[in-house]
């Protein structure tokens, strides 16, 4: 008998600075039994920094074919995909074939590391796409809010983030390791 997703609910409040973009979302994730909680809350920070009202998460790990977040436009074509972990480039360079901007958000360390340094040259010819480093620490400590129930916010400027619970928060720097190439205009 196969296992089935554990689900999960947030209360996500967000406040970027960057965008400028403010909002509160009731969000229900399913956790995959072969998930982690350090990639769950991954998304869930993706979610947090993609923040928008028609940004969705993926059918999970058993859908090869669907990132782990995305927001479609209203004809159904694919204005964002967001991946997250250490997606195989060919994989990437099909999600950038298919929507107007993509997104991996990485962590891992030191796997990482060497994902990127295997991948870079290859994502450099991507236009549309982002790539987003999370420190280890980060990730580890993303992971340890994780709750059934969670009420969390999320502050976004400048790259830097403040998230947590009530009772605890945390702060990090994101990496951007890769912006999208401005086509034409200013």
């Amino acid at each position: 008998m196969a296992l089935k997703s554990t689900i999960f609910k947030a209360e996500l409040q967000v406040s970027d600075l960057d965008r400028p973009y403010y909002g509160t979302h009731a969000l229900t994730l399913a956790r995959h039994p072969s998930e982690t909680d350090e990639r769950m809350m991954v998304r869930l920070f993706a979610f947090a920094l993609y923040a928008d009202d028609r940004l969705e998460f993926g059918r999970g790990l058993s859908a090869e074919d669907d990132p782990a977040l995305w927001r479609k436009d209203h004809a159904g074509g694919i204005e964002l995909w967001i991946d997250v972990g250490q997606p195989d480039e060919r994989d990437v360079r099909k999600a950038c074939g298919r929507a107007n901007q993509v997104v991996v958000v990485s962590y891992g360390g030191r796997t990482t590391d060497m994902w990127w340094a295997e991948n870079r040259q290859q994502f450099g010819r991507l236009g549309n796409l982002t790539v987003v480093n999370l420190p280890l620490e980060a990730s580890q400590a993303l992971a340890r809010l994780a709750g059934r129930h969670m009420r969390l916010q999320c502050t976004i400027q400048e790259g830097q983030v403040w998230i947590g619970t009530e009772s605890h928060s945390f702060h990090f720097e994101m990496g951007r390791w890769q912006i999208p190439v401005k086509r034409g205009g200013i």
